[in-house]
């Protein structure tokens, strides 16, 4: 389990890391941009740029949102639940978010196939929209295959990752 663990939050590491080279273009074309329309000379395609980096920031982020314990949680009756509940509640909440970011990973997978087939691109450089939603469904993909194992650790281990003093150093 120690090794999947580890390929874990090496893939969990990956993908912060692109959602942070993504975060700093984003404020490069975003600063860049401000600072030439000072002079009249705005970035040409900013805007797309910076609409497509959005979705590499957000969703490069999840994973490790997810590692650390980010996503919001609502634990009033924590306290009052034996740890066995406890347990299965976070296992089963674990589940319910990788169901979702794979819901969302083939949403996005299918729409990705209709901007291939209709040559679908950004407005200003004809950036194709089909790279930036696979991208969106891998990072997705990431994001639910760390939920599952959170979830298989809570349930046969009773080790939540999110509450380990090494958080992906």
């Amino acid at each position: 389990m120690d090794l999947v663990r580890t390929i874990a939050d090496r893939l969990i590491g990956l993908s912060a890391l692109i959602g942070s080279i993504a975060l700093a273009v984003l404020v490069g074309v975003i600063l860049a941009d401000v600072i030439g329309s000072q002079f009249g000379m705005p970035i040409y395609g900013a805007l797309d740029v910076t609409i497509m980096s959005m979705v590499i920031v957000v969703f490069g982020g999840m994973a490790l949102c997810d590692r650390r314990g980010g996503h919001i949680s609502v634990d009033l009756l924590e306290r009052s639940f034996p740890p066995a509940l406890n347990r299965a509640i976070d296992s089963g909440s674990a589940v319910l978010g990788a169901v979702i970011f794979v819901t969302l990973a083939w949403a996005v997978y299918e729409s990705a196939q209709i901007s291939e087939m209709l040559n679908l691109s950004t407005n200003l450089l004809r950036l194709p929209k089909a790279w930036f939603q696979y991208a969106l469904c891998g990072l997705a993909i990431f994001t639910a295959l760390g939920m599952v194992l959170r979830a298989v650790e809570i349930a046969f281990t009773g080790r939540d990752v999110r509450r380990d003093e090494t958080h992906l150093q």
